[in-house]
This record gives structure tokens, sequence and C-alpha cells, in this order.
């Protein structure tokens, strides 16, 4: 299930569109990301929330060199129910 620009935008509650080129390069990474971990179930509305937990996570934490414990857990959690 793709993730679009909007979709995207709307659950991180941005306006404008000044950081549309990063949120679209974090959501075809987030989609990469999910496919080399495995995850072959893009259909369920749970690989949406992968998606959505790594493009926050990115985003909300550009600079910072590691996913946090919170998102790596559930992160994991949805990768594993997804293959």
């Amino acid at each position: 299930m793709k993730i679009s620009l909007d979709e995207a935008k709307q659950y991180l509650r941005i306006d404008g569109s000044e950081d549309d080129d990063i949120l679209t390069s974090f959501i075809v990474a987030a989609e990469e990301y999910l496919k080399d971990a495995g995850v072959t179930n893009t259909q369920a509305e749970r690989y949406k929330i992968a998606v959505m937990i790594l493009v926050t996570e990115w985003y909300e934490n550009r600079g910072v060199s590691r996913v946090s414990d919170k998102a790596s857990y559930s992160l994991q959690s949805l990768i594993l129910q997804l293959r």
C-alpha cells in the first residue's frame, strides 16, 4: 500500500511544501528499508504504519544517528508480522 506525500504530511501535521522533497525521499527510503527487511505484505494497514514510523523517526530526528528504542521496538514487531 503506497503512502502518498499528503498522507505523510497529514500524519506529521505539516503544512506548506518546503519539506516535500525530503518527505518524498523518506517515504521511498522507508519502503525500500521494509522490502530489504523481508516485508512482503505491502497491502496491510500495518505496512502503512511501519512506513509512517520510519518517516516520522527520520523526519523528526534528522542528524541523529540511530532509531529511537520505542520506534525500533514497534518497527521490529511490525516487520515480523508482515513477513
